[in-house]
């Protein structure tokens, strides 16, 4: 008498979340490089990094089918399924992030701790070059506002020194987070300012943002305001605003070292 052999049902879809989230991996991967590297094509390695994103999304899709058939049908592939979803969710864990802060905070690409009278950025002909031929826009008083609501705590530092000490540590404050400083002029002249005209790249991306910051002289010390404004798109999803808070927290330490 024979037996009959029943196969067990497999489902392909875990099989593809896998192959699928490898492939995004090395996309994102190579993406990465290439966005972080300031040589290559920024517009292009940002589309294919995108794409990987996407790659990502599909695997994620996949493993989730595959679970579904799994669970109604007994179907084999289970393990190949969660490998997929959990090498998805690493490439899709900072744009996720990223999602959730866009999500909770207005599309302010331009933070300043002074909005009546924001630092004026420069338009020397090294600043200009530094920055690719751009002079950042005036957000205007509505996207302003945006900014005195989401970020309150965004304020200027008055430190109990002379202008140009507070200059020397804003300067060195600048190059410890290790941005281009591209003018650096100390206290005095014809507006009694002092300037310092920087580019920051982030942390992940390698994105260069454009920062300047005024050192103000006061008979009681001197005040220092920060400007810093995205190049890339109408949201910084809060880098800006924790730019200039991480860097006048540095710029506060250092003016406690000395004395």
């Amino acid at each position: 008498m024979r037996r009959l052999l029943i196969e067990e049902p497999v489902t392909r879809a875990g099989p593809l979340a896998r192959r699928l989230a490898l492939f995004a991996i090395v996309v994102t991967g190579l993406a990465l490089i290439l966005v972080r590297d300031p040589r290559a094509d920024t517009d292009a390695a940002l589309a294919a990094l995108v794409a990987g994103f996407g790659v990502a999304l599909a695997a994620a899709a996949a493993a989730l089918f595959a679970f579904a058939r799994v669970w109604r049908e007994g179907a084999r592939g289970l393990g190949a399924a969660v490998a997929g979803l959990m090498l998805s969710l690493v490439v899709l864990g900072y744009p996720a992030f990223l999602a959730l802060r866009g999500l909770r905070l207005p599309a302010v690409p331009d933070i300043t701790t002074d909005i009546d009278n924001p630092p004026a950025f420069s338009r020397s002909r090294a600043a200009f070059a530094a920055r690719g031929g751009r002079y950042p826009p005036d957000p205007g008083p509505a996207l302003r506002d945006r900014q005195r609501g989401a970020y309150p705590q965004i304020a200027p530092l008055t430190l109990d020194i002379g202008a140009d000490e507070a200059f020397e540590l804003a300067r060195k404050a600048a190059l410890n987070r290790h941005w281009q400083i591209v003018e650096a002029i100390r206290p005095g002249g014809r507006t009694g300012n002092g300037r310092i005209e920087a580019v920051a790249r982030g942390l992940i991306l390698n994105l260069p943002d454009d920062v300047t910051v005024r050192i103000r002289p006061r008979a009681d010390g001197a005040r220092i305001d920060v400007r810093s404004a995205s190049r890339l798109g109408g949201r910084d999803f809060g880098s800006n605003a924790d730019r200039i808070r991480a860097y006048l927290d540095d710029v506060a330490n250092l003016a406690l070292a000395v004395k």
